[in-house]
């Protein structure tokens, strides 16, 4: 494990709501590296939450499921409550690798950003099919025009927020909509942001569980009623 990661008090949060199978291996492979990782069991019918605790993580659970987008905020107010300098967001679902964790990482003390978003578009992506690299070049472009980001990735599960950026990050949207809220997020709050070149590995079972097209139309409705509640 990483005695640096532990000395900037770098937290690893994982919403949890695959297979626990999945979900036990992506514990591991985190924790070779990084001690301190939470999973938040998002109200899985499975032993989940057994099995990633099992493998070294401290586990939140919600006893019903209430989306990514929750469980990710539940995630990074134990990490902060932790005194997490660094929290790093890390998807269940096998598409990320832990090296990238450390890309994130060196990112962040090159640039000095309040958060670093990871991008499949800088680094690479493996088995990515064209419908979804469409999806994903159309989020950005949405992104760009309501925020002006300038990104080039903008649902990315892997991204790090320094303490400062994590306690200005407030998640209300539960589902899937929560990525585009928290950029939306870092845009108002004026955080400082950079992009790292990362990978990510599409399988058969992560596709399966992944965003499809025809819920974007459902993505678009969560946010503009989120706004709209503003």
């Amino acid at each position: 494990m990483s005695d640096d990661a532990e000395m900037h008090g770098l937290w690893v949060v994982i919403p949890a709501f695959n297979e626990a199978s999945v979900v036990s291996r992506v514990v591991t492979d985190v924790r070779r590296r990084y001690r301190n990782v939470v999973v938040v069991d998002d109200g899985s019918s499975d032993p989940t939450g057994q099995e990633a605790l099992a493998a070294g993580a401290i586990v939140l659970r919600h006893p019903i499921n209430l989306g990514q987008g929750a469980a990710l905020q539940t995630g990074i107010a134990f990490a902060l409550d932790q005194g997490a300098e660094h929290i790093v967001t890390f998807d269940a679902d096998g598409q990320h690798g832990v090296d990238d964790v450390c890309a994130l990482e060196s990112t962040q003390l090159r640039t000095g950003a309040a958060v670093v978003l990871g991008s499949r578009f800088l680094g690479r992506s493996i088995n990515m099919p064209l419908k979804k690299t469409l999806l994903l070049k159309a989020a950005v472009l949405f992104t760009r025009l309501t925020t002006g980001m300038r990104i080039t990735d903008a649902h990315n599960g892997l991204r790090l927020l320094t303490r400062y950026a994590a306690g200005r990050i407030h998640l209300r949207q539960n589902r899937m909509a929560h990525a585009s809220e928290i950029l939306g997020q870092i845009c108002r709050a004026k955080l400082s942001y950079a992009e790292a070149p990362v990978t990510i590995s599409y399988t058969e079972y992560s596709l399966a569980k992944g965003q499809g097209v025809s819920n974007s139309f459902n993505i678009l409705m969560e946010l503009l009623v989120g706004r709209l509640a503003r």
